[in-house]
């Protein structure tokens, strides 16, 4: 029976290790972006320390492994299901030492975790089991143990529980290893009263964390954003933030502000009536991206506009736009217009199955901060765009700034050059972003930018949509290559360039 529970404890433990690692990979990639280079660095770390502590295991006596053991489950608990809470309030308070901290703290976890077998298989070689069944059962249920997080993390821990709680809820569960043994060996243990002392005031304390996870994360967000929040949840794919100030209503996704509602008009103005404006015959026009209908309501003010469909990946940021009284409001109900087809998916994929084409094309993406993003302003993606693009038809893309960030802006011309489009780079002043970009193209069409617009604009007139497509000498073109899909130079080239004005 004592050798079950030894046996049983190593999956609930590869289980907590694995979950503690995701969680500091998912964080880091939702504050700091880049999450190849995230994940990438805190697998390297975290394995790095399990060595260690593999090594530091052989220093515990024999007599002493199931002590240790016990104590190394009370700090892996405690450490462990805490860090997502002190490292997102770290990064929102405190955003200096973030970094520090955090591979700090996954190599003490690491340490810990690699200690945790090697001390389960002495004990179990202490009760006289064959060395092959020992190796076997031990690491059989190590790797059942990583494959049920693995599984249960992306879909239902992080979307359900969030980052926070699902630490409280994996450090409770070492804590719960450290009380089983305790007690199952209680006989084999010395000051079995001081440790089961010490193993309840820990979980006393991330029971209360994890009670309290939500006002521990709307802390750390309000620090973070200065202002009210609204509305707040972590989806599978990203964490939104709609943040409140007086009149101002703004969206954050992974920390990164979408819009503010004091001057969303400029960029939405921006990205949808130069294309429009030129297609007076279009019917069908595709949003890819665009989930807050902001594009959408000002695509829908066109009355020779058919249909509108909107391709976005999450439902959770469609659904909130669609529902929220506040957010309706702003997009003017755009969402449940009759003329809108919402569909929640990956836009490469969903590209890769319709037949559908479409006269214009409003691309609306979060900014190339991830692979996964950058795989959306690629060369393949832009080729299947193409192929559902009219040949006199138009898109857009909201290209990152020209200003801030020139390499990326023009890596993002290059590519869409590559698949054999026409260009036309433009940029717009958008006070809560600077100056921002554009860039319009087609197959065939020529372009020339409007002069007068149908429709009444609280931004645009010839002025200023001259002004558009005019670039300063601090915004001259740049040679750049086309982002492909294999390299993904566009993330690099946006991260270092973000990396040179961002303090």
């Amino acid at each position: 029976m004592n050798k079950k529970i030894l046996i049983l404890s190593v999956f609930v433990v590869a289980s907590c290790g694995l979950a503690y690692e995701l969680i500091a990979g998912a964080l880091s990639s939702y504050l700091l972006g880049d999450s190849v280079l995230q994940f990438s660095t805190i697998i390297g770390c975290y394995l790095f320390a399990m060595g260690v502590g593999a090594h530091f295991s052989k220093y515990v006596r024999d007599e002493d492994v199931l002590a240790r053991f016990v104590d190394i489950e009370l700090a892996v608990g405690l450490v462990g299901g805490v860090s997502a809470a002190v490292l997102f309030l770290t990064f929102s308070w405190m955003a200096a030492p973030f970094r520090t901290l955090l591979y700090t703290m996954v190599f003490l976890i690491g340490v810990f975790v690699g200690m945790e077998v090697p001390l389960v298989m002495r004990a179990l070689n202490a009760r006289h089991t064959e060395f092959n069944e020992l190796v076997s059962r031990v690491l059989t249920f190590d790797y059942l143990g990583a494959l049920a997080v693995s599984l249960l993390f992306p879909l239902v821990l992080a979307p359900y529980l969030g980052l926070v709680r699902t630490g409280f809820l994996f450090g409770m569960l070492n804590i719960g290893v450290a009380l089983w043994t305790i007690s199952v060996f209680r006989t084999e243990l010395k000051n079995v009263g001081g440790r089961m002392l010490r193993a309840c005031a820990v979980l006393c304390a991330l029971v209360f964390g994890f009670a309290f996870a939500d006002k521990l994360t709307y802390w750390g967000e309000h620090g973070l954003f200065g202002d009210e929040i609204v509305y707040a949840t972590t989806t599978p794919y990203q964490r939104l933030v709609i943040t409140r100030w007086q009149d101002d209503l703004r969206l954050y996704i992974n920390g990164n502000l979408q819009f503010s509602s004091r001057d969303e008009y400029r960029y939405h103005e921006a990205l949808v009536h130069p294309v429009l404006e030129a297609l007076p015959w279009a019917r069908r026009v595709l949003v890819l991206g665009g989930g807050d209908g902001l594009a959408l309501r000002e695509i829908l003010r066109y009355p020779n506009i058919q249909q509108v469909t909107l391709v976005d990946l999450d439902p959770a940021m469609t659904g909130a736009f669609a529902q929220r009284a506040e957010l309706v409001k702003l997009n003017h109900g755009s969402l449940s217009d009759k003329r809108v087809r919402v569909i929640n998916a990956d836009a490469a994929i969903w590209l890769q199955h319709t037949q559908e084409m479409f006269d214009a094309v409003i691309v609306d993406f979060p900014d190339p901060s991830s692979f996964a993003l950058g795989k959306l302003y690629s060369v393949p993606f832009y080729g299947m765009v193409r192929k559902h693009l009219a040949a006199n038809g138009l898109m857009t893309v909201q290209s990152t700034s020209p200003f801030f960030a020139p390499h990326a802006y023009w890596t993002i011309d290059a590519t869409l050059r590559e698949v054999g489009m026409k260009t036309w780079p433009y940029h717009a002043y958008v006070p809560s972003f600077g100056e921002w970009g554009f860039i319009l193209a087609s197959p065939q069409a020529d372009y020339t930018p409007p002069t007068t617009y149908r429709l009444p604009m609280r931004y645009l007139n010839a002025d200023t949509t001259r002004e558009m497509f005019t670039f300063p000498p601090d915004m001259k073109a740049l040679p750049m290559a086309p982002n492909r899909l294999n390299t993904q130079s566009l993330v690099h080239e946006f991260e270092q360039d973000w990396r040179r004005v961002i303090r």
